[in-house]
């Protein structure tokens, strides 16, 4: 039941939106509608005003249980698994264009229960139909390939799907991450199992709506809401599952890939960043700035890839604070409701990632690190809107330096929120040292205007993703993942759809039956020179 205060304060900010919020969400197996779980009911909190919007129903063992034989038997009919690759394409192909029309809509509604910015929202999810138009492609235009054997022989290979698999999508982006893990599943004929985080379920259960609108056949695509302890772990541990992907912390991805290791299943993990971005004494220092605020204060900071670790040329360090403590002071001013088109940034997603951005700020200060701005969790009227800070996550970008922030806790830790330290560095060697030392290697960035250095840097920075003079850019096309402690596996483009099936080599002897006979009898009496092999 939604308090009477949480739906007067939910009626006055959607006037004029698209938001439907349905009254029965719960679990999806197909079909145009949802089904009753019989698990604990969850509850949905918008972080914008600390206030419940809804409630999902979630899954019972039994139902886990009975999901996972579905998705099993679906497979096992072949209706999506043996169907051909253009006619998945045509179905992948309808559902982006179905997603396309439903981005304004889905854009609110993941904005109301993140709380990120309405206006990052229409810009992110805008892209998504082009991750399911890329994989229908894929499959119109990947071919096989024969391989080079000896003598009269055909060996031809072919790839086919896995089988079921599990997906654990993270609150941060909640539709985002979820379509880049269930484009290619699809693309490749697997049946696909989702379990969203508890906290951000909605927008992923209407995307269920849409699979089914656009043809993807029910047992094809499951949508499982529920805490991760209970609908994740009975998921991960069933050994029909052929392969597991995650995106979330890296211990929860040690322990999953425990379990994926112990079944023989198939893995990917997107996990912990800290990323680092270099500022050379060449770069556009205000480019620079503008660049370094968006890796570090899009989605509140709390992305894998956010810039938490800012090293500066140490002849240029002065005037880049400058510019961004200019930059961020910019950014608070323009904190709002995340609704309003023109607020620059939203809440934390919880209570304990407000305390955690609270806390480092804490232990930074105890260290020894100064706070150049931010530090605190807002409260009172937005400058902006008047919209109550107060009654949410709010927390204020966040800026902390020091002689000894390198080596501290906050250079060390993820944080997930947007609180940034910065750093100098002498020289080129010396900003290397400090970007890789960390146990992540997720994202990194550089900012210069020596093309040369720009290049070479990014081959020595131990990080799966490299942007130079830009971050965040990613592509269906290009190769998303990390190294170290940050993850394994890649998600996007070819590897993540060769990811999704395995090979199989089909070997045929085209020998005429003379020839077969006259030399392939292993155990003629006459003839000691068979072939083998």
């Amino acid at each position: 039941m939604i308090p009477s205060k949480s739906l007067k304060i939910m009626a006055s900010r959607m006037l004029g939106s698209k938001i439907a919020l349905r009254s029965d969400y719960g679990p999806f197996i197909g079909g145009a509608k949802f089904i009753k779980g019989e698990g604990t009911p969850l509850p949905v909190e918008s972080p914008s005003t600390c206030s419940n919007i809804t409630t999902v129903s979630t899954p019972s063992s039994a139902q886990i249980a009975s999901t996972l034989d579905l998705a099993q038997l679906t497979f096992d009919s072949g209706v999506w698994s043996r169907s051909s690759a253009l006619s998945r394409s045509k179905v992948l192909a309808k559902l982006a264009v179905l997603l396309e029309e439903k981005v304004p809509e889905l854009a609110e509604m993941e904005s109301l229960n993140t709380g990120r910015a309405v206006r990052e929202l229409k810009a992110q999810l805008g892209r998504l139909p082009d991750w399911l138009s890329y994989f229908a492609a894929v499959l119109r235009t990947t071919e096989g390939t024969v391989m080079p054997t000896e003598g009269e022989i055909l060996n031809y290979v072919k790839r086919q799907p896995l089988g079921v698999v599990v997906q654990i999508a993270p609150f941060n982006h909640p539709l985002l991450i979820a379509v880049k893990k269930i484009a290619p599943a699809l693309a490749a004929g697997n049946s696909v199992i989702v379990k969203p985080s508890e906290l951000t379920p909605l927008t992923l259960l209407e995307f269920g709506l849409l699979a089914t609108k656009a043809g993807i056949p029910d047992g094809v695509l499951c949508i499982l809401p529920g805490e991760g302890r209970t609908v994740g772990k009975e998921l991960v541990v069933d050994r029909r599952v052929k392969k597991i992907d995650l995106t979330g912390g890296t211990e929860t991805g040690r322990v999953i890939g425990a379990i994926a290791g112990g079944n023989l299943a198939s893995y990917t993990a997107e996990l912990g960043g800290k990323a680092p971005i270099i500022v050379f004494e060449d770069s556009d220092l205000q480019n620079a700035v503008n660049g370094v605020c968006f890796a570090s204060f899009v989605a509140s900071g709390q992305t894998c890839v956010s810039g938490t670790r800012i090293i500066v040329q140490d002849s240029i360090y002065d005037e880049f604070m400058a510019k961004l403590k200019e930059k961020v002071a910019s950014i608070e001013r323009r904190m709002g409701d995340p609704l309003n088109p023109l607020s620059s940034m939203g809440p934390l997603i919880s209570r304990p990632q407000l305390s955690k951005s609270e806390g480092i700020v804490a232990s930074s200060l105890a260290e020894g690190l100064t706070v150049e701005c931010g530090g605190k969790r807002m409260n009172g009227p937005s400058p902006l809107d008047g919209f109550d800070l107060g009654g949410g996550y709010f927390f204020q970008p966040t800026v902390l330096s020091g002689d000894g922030v390198v080596g501290s806790k906050v250079w060390k830790e993820e944080i997930f929120g947007p609180v940034i330290c910065v750093s100098k560095f002498s020289d080129e060697a010396d900003a290397i040292k400090k970007a890789n030392d960390c146990d992540f290697g997720l994202g990194a960035a550089i900012w210069t205007s020596n093309g040369a250095r720009g290049h070479r840097v990014a081959g020595l920075l131990d990080s799966g993703l490299v942007w130079i003079n830009s971050h965040h850019r990613n592509d269906p096309s290009s190769p998303w993942g990390g190294m170290k402690d940050s993850g394994i596996g890649r998600e996007n483009g070819m590897e993540a759809y060769r990811s999704y099936t395995q090979s199989k080599s089909v070997i045929m002897n085209v020998a005429s039956e003379e020839k077969t006979r006259a030399n392939d009898d292993w155990f003629s009496d006459s003839k000691l020179d068979v072939r083998y092999g």
